[in-house]
């Protein structure tokens, strides 16, 4: 089992947005290296936090899970998304998809600039907290994941 970290814009797609579906592609990755994570690593059952990215307070703000195996992402051959890639060939497909079940709000929302107070210790090794990181889909180590998760019931910083 791997642990993940999946970013999304809450203004277009959010924590809220997730819940409301309960199941969703997490269509749109267009990185190759998030791609390729998408498509090699992630399992049914493997536990995500849902992080709100680009907005004024980056956090972790929810639980969700891998709910189906990782397939191609149709929207990659739609002229009409804007997820749309020109030279996408379904017989060849480039980009892949899982969907992603929701699990639960957290408590409070864990933000980026607490997850820092931790760099140099239980979260030195996480990409997040790293300066220039910008994939969207990460993997965590079991123990990241728990100390994260744990921050949840502390008052926040």
């Amino acid at each position: 089992m791997t642990h993940w970290l999946f970013k999304s814009e809450p203004g277009v797609f959010g924590i809220d947005d997730l819940a409301a579906r309960g199941v969703e592609p997490w269509d749109g990755v267009r990185n190759y290296q998030a791609r390729n994570l998408l498509r090699d690593r992630t399992a049914v059952g493997d536990p995500v936090f849902f992080y709100h990215s680009n907005c004024a307070r980056p956090a972790i703000v929810g639980l969700a899970e891998i709910a189906s195996s990782p397939r191609p992402d149709p929207t990659a051959f739609d002229p009409a998304s804007p997820h749309h890639d020109p030279k996408g060939d379904p017989a060849t497909p480039r980009w892949y998809l899982v969907d992603v079940r929701y699990r639960r709000h957290l408590a409070r929302p864990i933000e980026l600039a607490e997850l820092k107070t931790h760099a140099e210790g239980a979260l030195a090794e996480l990409p997040l907290v790293r300066r220039g990181n910008r994939l969207s889909v990460m993997p965590l180590s079991p123990a990241q994941f728990d100390f994260i998760l744990a921050l949840e019931h502390r008052p926040a910083p």
